[in-house]
Order: structure tokens, then C-alpha cells, then sequence
């Protein structure tokens, strides 16, 4: 198995990229916004994005995005293909592409907005921290990205100011605790804030 900085070579490998992570949408319930072939394509050919390959199988892949002129960038598309879950291959896909992007965009606030549980201890471990959607980048193309996303119509209703994904943000700017204390993470506080954004909204539907 080897998590390499993806190239044009690698662009072969979009279609299945996308149908992954659209498969993946279906089965977890939750909101996964769509990417076309070419899109990831693109990022590839840029050296905006790392992919895991088992021989010249796929096993996973992630992407950088960026916005606001370059003031923010996300690591999106986390994806991990079925024969392959279950090994621990995502946090080690999370770290490259979070490293990467360190390198490649220094100043840049990283930033994430997910419904994953797992997704928000990874990025708990890289020294994210939970922000408001205020915090996160103003560029409208981002939230836009959020159309093909089944929970939409939530963030709509709200003017963007929240959804059931929970915004965190890593701002090189601050400075980094370091030892037991950046790795503590106690996942009651996840489950316990995720269970009230959906109570909240599904009262919200029902009146």
C-alpha cells in the first residue's frame, strides 16, 4: 500500500473515485456532496490531491481545495474503498494530505465541516478545533459546493450560520499545545453535539 501526491497518471482513476464516494452517501444516510470525474481529474493534474493505491488498485483518496484567494483550504472527498476499510487507511490518508497542504499552502487556515464522528477525531488529532460556520470561509463558491448535499435545504433555512455538519478549523496562526493535551478528544462530547443538531432540526421539521 502506498499514499502518494496524485498526478496526471493517476486520473484514470476518477470515475471510481466519485462513484465510491457516492456510494458511500448512500449507504451512511448522511450528506456527501457529489464530485464529477473531471473535478477530481483536475485536482489531480494540479497536485492538489493524494491517493492510496494497493498495487494499481484504489484504496482511497482525498483533495485539497482552496478559498478566499488562498486564505482557506479543506481537505475534501475523504474517501476509503470497501476492501480496504477498516485497516486505519483513512487517518493515514488524512494525515498526508493534511501535511500537504501545510507545505503547500503555509498561511492557509485548514478547515473541515463533517457529520462523521471519525472524520471529527482525526481532525481533533491534527489540532483542528470546532468553529462556527462564521469562522469558516465567506467564499460563496464553497457553500455552493453544498447543493448536491441531501441536507441542503437545512443550510439554506439557516442563511449558512449552521447545519448538521459541525465546522472545525486548524489556524496555523495560534499557537499548538502539544503533548497528551492535543490528543485528548472524548467522543460522548461528538456524539452528544451531533444528537442535538439532529433533534434540532428534526423538531424543526416536524411543526
Amino acid at each position: 500500500m502506498e499514499i502518494v501526491i496524485a498526478n496526471k497518471s493517476h486520473t484514470v482513476y476518477a470515475e471510481i473515485i466519485c462513484k465510491t464516494i457516492e456510494e458511500a452517501s448512500k449507504v451512511r444516510g448522511t450528506g456527501i456532496a457529489k464530485r464529477k470525474p473531471e473535478y477530481v481529474a483536475t485536482k489531480m493534474e494540479n497536485g492538489n490531491a493524494v491517493i492510496a493505491l494497493d498495487n494499481d488498485k484504489f484504496a482511497g483518496f482525498c483533495y485539497i481545495e482552496k478559498w478566499g484567494h488562498g486564505k482557506f483550504v479543506a481537505n475534501s472527498g475523504l474517501i476509503v474503498h470497501p476492501d480496504f476499510r477498516n485497516r486505519g487507511l483513512a487517518k493515514k490518508i488524512k494525515q498526508v494530505i493534511f501535511n500537504h497542504s501545510r507545505t503547500k499552502f503555509p498561511d492557509a487556515k485548514v478547515f473541515s465541516i463533517t457529520t462523521g464522528l471519525a472524520v471529527m477525531k482525526m481532525n481533533s488529532d491534527l489540532g483542528y478545533k470546532p468553529v462556527t460556520f462564521s469562522e469558516l470561509t465567506d467564499d460563496q463558491s464553497f457553500w455552493n459546493g453544498c447543493q448536491t448535499c441531501k441536507n441542503y435545504d437545512i443550510l439554506t433555512r439557516t442563511e449558512q450560520k449552521m447545519c448538521l455538519c459541525t465546522g472545525m478549523l486548524y489556524d496555523p496562526a495560534k499557537k499548538e499545545k502539544t503533548g497528551s493535551e492535543s490528543k485528548k478528544h472524548d467522543k460522548k462530547v461528538w456524539t452528544r453535539l451531533k444528537n442535538i443538531k439532529q433533534s434540532m432540526f428534526l423538531k424543526k421539521d416536524k411543526k
